[in-house]
């Protein structure tokens, strides 16, 4: 996984290099990161909390107008699910949106794409009592897909000096279930997830 997270990350930022030198448009590099919270939505899921966590990553911005941009993004983002004060349900991503933006006036602009994951790490800490304790699961042992399809949706604002504040929506549009999962298959489970957070460009 962390190879395919370096192969990944290597080919946009190459894709952009390559852009970059064909063209006199100023293309921006930058980090971000921030808070998540997360949950499933769909069939039978029950009565389940919003889980906090949090999303860090990289991204370039591409200019391909004056109000029009491209920015694919690499982050690493932990998701899942909790059920009330008894268990977190931790499911990470490697994610890759591929972000469609437009500046409405000087700053504020809004954001829509498809965003693609790949399941890092699947993990249940729990507390019954006063026993603690975590689950790892095998990726063949689980029942939840290694890859994942989603549609961004955001808004932010983008300050002078390269600070930018941003809100996003990540709406699952696929099952996040294993067609050959015993009893569940037929059940559309999907991720739902906001994020807030904070980027700097440069």
């Amino acid at each position: 996984m962390k190879n395919l997270f370096l192969v990944t990350m290597i080919g946009l930022f190459s894709a952009t290099s390559i852009y970059a030198q064909s063209d006199d448009t100023t293309i921006q590099f930058g980090v971000k990161g921030g808070v998540n919270l997360a949950t499933i939505t769909g069939d039978d899921v029950g009565d389940l909390d919003s889980r906090t966590s949090f999303h860090l990553g990289l991204f370039t911005e591409i200019p391909l107008s004056e109000r029009f941009s491209f920015q694919p993004e690499v982050l690493y983002s932990s998701q899942g699910f909790s059920i009330s004060d008894q268990a977190d349900y931790k499911l990470d991503y490697i994610q890759v949106p591929l972000m469609a933006k437009v500046y409405i006036v000087k700053g504020l602009y809004a954001e829509a794409g498809p965003q693609f994951g790949f399941k890092a790490k699947e993990e249940v800490d729990y507390e019954s009592g006063s026993t603690e304790g975590e689950i790892e699961f095998d990726p063949d042992d689980s029942v939840v897909k290694n890859f994942d399809t989603n549609l961004a949706l955001g808004a932010g604002y983008k300050f002078d000096n390269g600070v930018s504040l941003s809100a996003r929506y990540n709406l699952g549009l696929t099952s996040m279930i294993k067609d050959d999962a015993p009893f569940i298959s037929d059940r559309d489970v999907k991720n739902a997830v906001w994020q807030f957070g904070i980027g700097f460009s440069f």
